[in-house]
């Protein structure tokens, strides 16, 4: 791919740009922020790296979006981040008067883009840059299954004291207290995960899996994760790059999967060189399909905001 754009030069957003690059995702990365000087700095330090980490993407920074034009994907970032006390909620306002600017100005520059919201909160976000980019579905991903299940495949890991690589898990549903860990599609190595933790413990796994941004959020008091959500957007952005096919749980727009319709919702999709090429519909159990609905309603509620 030609160029690729990181939209947010924070945490997130620097550390988005520097895995593109150095994956070589695209000829050129490009970083932009509302504030002077710092995407700049950023993009010149992470090219600086490029020697030592051997890699030819150049990464530039920039503070408005004519740079960025013809990019294919756009993974934003940009958005204040919670803090210690606020719920994903609490962001709500703010953050969809700035996605709504970042959208239209995607729209404006590279038409033909794919989006990959990671902003929070992220299905309401990306609800917003759908509605002011005009976009199709197909075009407008969010970046958040993919970050809650990498957490939950963590705690597994250190439970079950096994490898990460081994452990096949999915997390649906919003990004917040209500997802929905699906116990009965995760396997270690195809090993049912019940035969090797127990219900309590599981229980606790997700649980934790639910509040693990607010575990980080909670160390760091001055800011939220950004490890493992740049790691999830890039994972995204590879998928799409490479045609890889891969099914990963994003947040899609839902048009009657799952007996839903009009809002978005992490569920299993189908990652390839057109963005969301199929949403897989896998069979819950009664409990999974009433804990969706749950999420779904918890989604619905903010949406109205917007």
């Amino acid at each position: 791919m030609d160029k690729i754009t990181v939209v947010g030069a924070g945490n997130v957003g620097a550390t988005a740009a520097q895995r593109v690059a150095e994956k070589e995702l695209a000829r050129e990365v490009v970083l932009i922020d509302i504030a002077e000087g710092i995407p700049q700095g950023k993009g010149l330090d992470q090219w600086e790296s490029a020697p030592i980490e051997g890699f030819d993407s150049r990464v530039v920074g920039s503070n408005g979006y004519e740079e960025s034009a013809g990019s294919g994907i756009y993974i934003v970032t940009a958005g204040i981040a919670r803090k210690p006390g606020m719920s994903r909620d609490d962001l709500l306002t703010t953050n969809a008067g700035i996605v709504r600017q970042v959208a239209e100005n995607i729209a404006r520059v590279s038409p033909d883009a794919i989006i990959i919201m990671v902003s929070n909160p992220l299905d309401v976000m990306c609800y917003v840059a759908m509605k002011a980019s005009g976009f199709p579905r197909e075009r407008v991903i969010g970046m958040a299954g993919v970050l809650d299940t990498a957490r939950y495949r963590s705690f597994l890991a250190l439970e079950a004291d096994v490898s990460v690589e081994d452990i096949q898990a999915m997390v649906l549903g919003g990004h917040g207290d209500t997802m929905v860990p699906l116990i009965s599609y995760t396997t270690v190595s195809g090993i049912p995960i019940t035969q090797l933790i127990s219900k309590e413990k599981l229980d606790a796994i997700v649980d934790r899996t639910r509040n693990g941004g607010a575990e980080i959020v909670k160390y760091l008091k001055t800011g939220s994760a950004y490890y493992a959500p740049s790691a999830g957007a890039v994972q995204m952005a590879e998928a799409i790059v490479k045609d890889k096919k891969r099914i990963l749980p994003c947040a899609a727009w839902l048009q009657g999967e799952y007996g839903m319709s009009d809002l978005f919702l992490g569920v299993p999709c189908k990652l390839g060189r057109n963005g969301l090429e199929q949403i897989i519909e896998v069979e819950l159990t009664d409990a999974e399909r009433d804990e969706l609905k749950k999420s779904a309603d918890a989604v619905l509620e903010p949406m109205k905001l917007v």
